[in-house]
């Protein structure tokens, strides 16, 4: 890309976050650099206004992560942060999650809503949201997918917000996360151990004080969350205190946030990357893997596949559901903010590669034979994403072998669907089959 100003900017925020406040060791590589995946994926997860899920062990920065990259990208004091915040508890209630109503409008007769900070602000951070019973997890979900929340007859929309949750691993005070609230998280990654000397230094070096906090900024954002003006007026209001809280980051720690005008055009520039070819088919191919079935039409979650069948070798015989349309726009948000970020031309197979085990690890489910023949395996990350990193390079092996043919295949079908009179290629793939379907599709609505 021509203009590398933005990316240096993030790249100085990640720098300074692992060095000072989330001490940590690389765990993924790509295009020759070693990265963290949880705090690179917080950083492309606030750039594009992603939602995001951390997991992990308990004590080990799923938090803590996600408050100091949505700090310093959206410029918000640490304190405003963690009062916006929601908890993770059986107990939880709408009020304090939304909005509660106004006691004295209410004395008067009159219906008027007070809006949570969670509610507000663009930096959403739920912990432990498997703590949450499955009936109020459905609480949230117009808020976690579009950003609109609703309170009695009122309703608050955000135009920009990122959502970062962590969850535990399962113990006795979890609860599974709803299938519905799953899916709309566009990113799974695990908050690791950081190795024993790393660890040992964060004992060590743990801050009295933290450098994000700025009581008088975190004041003067409370007041203006707590009060009376529109949603709209607040939020113009509260930009005016970031850019003063920014303008301190930059004099006292050496780190530029980003304005709200600043992250629109960054957006704006990754969003203008293109998929190259080999990116285009690959996640085509895999997406073909994780809905086709021949005998039923689709993969669908209450349909079991046979023992048997001509396609037993893919992954859509290991599987038991489809994948819902939100997964190749996650695929498609994080693998072209990778891109920018890495001042790219555009996207390749090497993002492809490594965004998909992340945006589907969470989202697939399994078939018990699978797990049981996998779950004995040697392995550095989670089973959930081991088993997607896995199942990848399966997938790509296949994408490398018939590479030529598939892309002839996928150009003849462009072309008949285009109204070319041409018979689509036959081969030994979902892919194929998806192609015919396509075909069959178009000539059946122009009867």
């Amino acid at each position: 890309m021509k203009n590398g100003h933005f990316q240096t900017r993030i790249r100085g925020i990640y720098k300074y976050i692992s060095e000072n406040l989330y001490l940590n060791r690389p765990d993924i590589t790509i295009k020759d650099e070693s990265f963290n995946s949880t705090l690179l994926f917080g950083l492309l997860t606030g750039l594009n206004r992603g939602k995001e899920l951390i997991i992990g062990e308990p004590g080990l920065g799923k938090t803590t992560s996600a408050e100091y990259v949505g700090s310093i990208l959206y410029r918000y004091p640490l304190g405003v942060i963690w009062g916006s915040e929601v908890s993770g508890h059986p107990e939880q209630t709408e009020e304090k999650i939304i909005g509660r109503p106004h006691l004295g409008e209410l004395n008067k007769g009159r219906e008027r809503v007070v809006w949570s900070n969670f509610a507000q602000i663009p930096v959403k951070i739920v912990d432990e949201i498997n703590r949450l019973p499955e009936t109020k997890q459905s609480m949230i979900l117009n808020g976690v997918d579009r950003g609109n929340w609703e309170y009695l007859n009122e309703i608050l929309i955000n135009d920009e917000y990122s959502l970062f949750a962590t969850a535990n691993y399962q113990d006795r005070g979890t609860n599974t996360i709803i299938a519905p609230l799953i899916d709309r998280f566009d990113i799974l990654v695990e908050s690791r151990h950081p190795g024993s000397n790393i660890a040992y230094t964060i004992g060590k070096e743990a801050l009295s004080h933290n450098p994000l906090r700025h009581p008088q900024y975190e004041k003067e954002l409370q007041q203006i969350l707590r009060g009376d003006n529109s949603y709209e007026e607040k939020m113009a209001l509260a930009e005016g205190v970031c850019d003063l809280f920014g303008e301190y980051l930059k004099e006292k720690l050496g780190i530029e946030g980003l304005s709200k005008e600043e992250r629109r055009k960054i957006n704006e520039e990754r969003m203008g990357l293109d998929f190259d070819i080999d990116a285009n088919a690959f996640v085509r191919m895999t997406l073909a893997e994780l809905s086709f079935c021949h005998k039923f039409g689709q993969k669908r979650s209450v349909e079991v596949c046979e023992d048997g069948c001509h396609y037993t070798g893919y992954l859509c015989h290991h599987t038991k559901n489809c994948a819902s349309n939100r997964l190749p726009m996650s695929i498609r948000n994080y693998a072209q903010t990778l891109a920018w970020f890495l001042e790219d031309d555009g996207v390749d197979l090497e993002h492809i590669r490594l965004i998909i085990p992340y945006a589907l690890a969470h989202r697939i489910q399994w078939k018990d034979s699978y797990l049981s023949k996998k779950e004995g395996e040697g392995r550095n990350d989670p089973f959930q994403i081991y088993l997607v990193k896995e199942a990848t390079e399966e997938i790509l092996q296949r994408y490398n072998e018939q590479r030529e043919y598939l892309l002839e295949a996928l150009s003849v079908g462009y072309r008949a669907v285009a109204g070319e009179a041409i018979t689509p290629l036959e081969g030994d793939h979902p892919i194929y089959e998806e192609i015919k379907k396509d075909i069959g599709a178009k000539d059946e609505k122009s009867l």
